[in-house]
């Protein structure tokens, strides 16, 4: 039970080089990055409130500061984007997922505006949007308001990445989107929303493929905290899904 929700010996191997804190780095020195580390895992998995943490992994508070301090760093992120190595980007796909905030989430100095955080059918929630590679390992990782739309959030899903194909819902069916896939050099593989006067073909073969998106989904809510959003600030909460992502993608 005690490393239940711990980094295995060849995860941390790939992780520790891309921490702060390494020799040569500038400041203080993080001889115990896996410690602290795995603390921050067994929030992310269990779910619970950071003054729950075992003793093990030190004081809470200390711990929960320092992971604020790099989520406000973007350390959370930059890790993720370092483990991403040789995508296949045959397709890409897109999609987003509601989670439900919980009313901590609203509360407090953090929940003020911008925290991506609104109202839709769900009640008051936050809306994870997700590019997922061929093999339904994630690529980005953006928030917005649960009532944000899709379309308006796919140039930023896409900015930098080069696919063959980009397969996406009904939600994305926009000529903008199709022209910006197309300037990419790549094939929107889209369904049309109904309400297109002139049906626009696709590849309903290569369509299928898209359930990757959705298993990746999947995985990323495996983990409590990011199935129920606690956190007040968004960045803490994207750098748990940073953390999640960057799980994935050490299997």
């Amino acid at each position: 039970m005690a490393k239940r929700y711990e980094l295995s010996a060849p995860q941390w191997r790939r992780i520790e080089p891309l921490l702060p804190g390494k020799v040569g780095d500038p400041g203080r020195s993080g001889a115990d990055n896996q410690l602290f580390v795995n603390g921050v895992l067994w929030v992310l998995r269990s779910g619970a409130h950071w003054h729950d943490l075992p003793e093990r992994y030190g004081n809470w508070k200390t711990v929960h500061k320092r992971f604020s301090r790099w989520a406000q760093a973007g350390v959370w992120e930059r890790i993720f984007e370092q483990l991403i190595k040789e995508p296949d980007n045959a397709y890409i796909s897109l999609d987003s997922s509601l989670v439900r905030a919980h009313q901590q989430a609203a509360t407090g100095k953090g929940a003020k505006g911008g925290q991506a955080l609104g109202r839709s059918r769900g009640g008051l929630t936050t809306k994870i949007h997700l590019a997922v590679d061929a093999l339904g390992r994630p690529l980005r990782l953006i928030l917005t308001p649960g009532q944000r739309g899709d379309a308006p959030i796919a140039p930023a899903l896409l900015d930098g990445l080069k696919p063959l194909r980009v397969l996406a819902d009904k939600a994305y069916d926009s000529d903008a989107i199709r022209a910006l896939i197309k300037d990419m050099g790549a094939e929107p593989v889209i369904p049309c929303n109904p309400t297109r006067k002139r049906p626009i073909l696709y590849d309903f073969q290569a369509y299928k493929v898209r359930n990757t998106v959705e298993r990746c989904f999947n995985k990323l809510k495996h983990y409590r905290r990011i199935a129920t959003r606690f956190d007040r600030r968004a960045a803490n909460f994207l750098s748990f899904l940073h953390l999640a992502a960057a799980m994935i993608w050490m299997r």
